[in-house]
């Protein structure tokens, strides 16, 4: 890029920004602003197609360039914060321009789907796709067995409240556990136990007697970098697990919404343990893509195939024919396989510096462990610690961090736990935040003698 056409940018940019330039407003036309800035016309429009990639300006055919409404500037010019709490993916890792092609050629492509109603289990051609991705996986079913959902979280709260073949109705959670589940199932009023999963594991004795005497209906588990633990389940707990599920007539949901982000090619789900009569594989697409597509996919039991079906028509009839195609052409042209090496690659270094950084800033009687093989979140256990207290001082230096509460059942002892994310914070953040927590964390040292934290990566 040129530095004339960048000095055009930024000025431009710095007028909307700071508000010299209204919302709504409409720039100087290409020629106008090549007459009064002495460049070419093309410099002008190259100028203008780069805002407009960066949502702060849009064109009107035969009309011009206008500056967005301000609800999309707002984020632009927001102060600068740590940010350890998200769950979505940072919007400059995301190939913006390669989605919207993909939503583009969707509308071309399945023109004639818009305008009906399709299968409520799925566009058969992105099954088709998914089937081969699941492959990868070592998840290998048929597009009959195949569902496509608006979002993980329809699929989970379309299984809490179906009828299962085993005709029992608890559900086991492990504790803590993704907040959406707990929440769904608090709607719905379901009887929900837990079990308590920790950074080495689960207490598969204390989990057979639970499958043996409980009348679990299924036990829905994260096995791979679990949220918020952000540890994974060894080989063989994965193995039994799967056993105890087919001894004891109990399905098993498994929650794989990070497979992609494996770097170890040996960890397979529990589904590749035999596991195909009583677990349910589901995967999620928005921390992949974007969480607005609303997507996921599932494989499921044959038992399980007709009544999913009804429940699904009755959700929403079908889900979104055109976030079903843009995933379909996204998978199609090797975009997903070329973003999802991208992506693990840019999380990976961050839970390298996250390591790097722990080492070195956080106190020494802090414990931690840091997964090599991937991941998004780590835990960060804080006996003894006024974590509100905590937060509180944390946010007002620019640090946010998210308490764990809403992720135990109410019946459950819950741990005083912060749950980290990578997601946005890139290499300097971790540098920042880390430093930020490190200084806090002695401070709470000091106010409390029975201070020994306890960091689970």
């Amino acid at each position: 890029m040129t530095n004339k056409k960048q000095n055009i940018i930024n000025n431009i940019r710095a007028e909307i920004i700071n508000g010299h330039v209204k919302p709504g407003q409409k720039l100087p036309s290409i020629r106008e602003q090549s007459q009064k800035l002495a460049c070419s016309l093309n410099t002008i429009i190259s100028a203008y197609q780069e805002l407009e990639k960066e949502y702060l300006i849009y064109s009107r055919p035969k009309s011009g360039y206008f500056v967005v409404a301000q609800e999309a500037i707002s984020p632009l010019i927001q102060e600068k914060r740590i940010d350890f709490t998200a769950a979505a993916p940072d919007p400059s890792s995301i190939f913006q321009m390669d989605l919207r092609q993909c939503l583009n050629k969707a509308m071309e492509l399945f023109e004639e789907s818009i305008f009906t109603y399709p299968d409520p289990q799925g566009l058969l051609s992105l099954r088709q796709e998914i089937v081969k991705l699941f492959h990868n996986q070592q998840v290998f079913s048929s597009e009959q067995q195949v569902f496509i959902f608006s979002g993980a979280q329809q699929a989970l709260h379309l299984l809490i409240g179906m009828p299962f073949p085993n005709a029992k109705t608890n559900i086991l959670v492990e504790q803590p556990t993704y907040w959406g589940m707990l929440e769904s199932l608090k709607a719905q009023n379901q009887t929900v136990i837990g079990i308590e999963r920790t950074p080495h594991g689960i207490d598969l004795a204390a989990l057979e007697r639970h499958f043996q005497s409980n009348m679990i209906k299924f036990f829905y588990t994260i096995p791979r970098f679990h949220n918020p633990l952000g540890t994974s389940y060894q080989p063989e707990e994965k193995q039994r697990i799967a056993e105890l599920a087919q001894k004891y007539d109990v399905f098993i949901v498994e929650d794989d919404y990070l497979a992609e982000f494996e770097t170890n090619n040996k960890a397979d789900p529990i589904w590749a343990y035999n596991g195909s009569s009583h677990v349910i594989y589901l995967r999620s697409f928005s921390k992949i893509m974007l969480p607005g597509l609303r997507l996921a996919a599932a494989t499921v039991p044959n038992s399980l195939v007709p009544s999913l079906q009804q429940h699904k028509r009755a959700a929403d009839l079908s889900t979104s024919v055109l976030s079903q195609g843009v995933l379909e052409i996204f998978l199609n042209a090797g975009m997903y396989e070329h973003h999802v090496k991208k992506m693990k690659a840019l999380y990976h270094h961050r839970m390298v510096k996250l390591k790097e950084v722990s080492s070195r800033l956080l106190p020494m009687e802090t414990l931690y462990s840091i997964p090599t093989s991937g991941g998004l979140f780590s835990t960060l256990h804080l006996p003894n610690i006024h974590t509100e207290e905590l937060i509180k001082r944390l946010s007002t230096r620019g640090v946010d961090v998210l308490p764990t509460d809403k992720q135990f059942i109410a019946s459950f002892p819950k741990m005083n736990l912060l749950r980290m994310s990578i997601m946005r914070t890139d290499e300097q953040d971790i540098e920042a935040g880390i430093h930020i927590l490190a200084e806090e964390l002695k401070l709470s040292k000091r106010t409390s003698s029975a201070y020994k934290p306890v960091l689970w990566i």
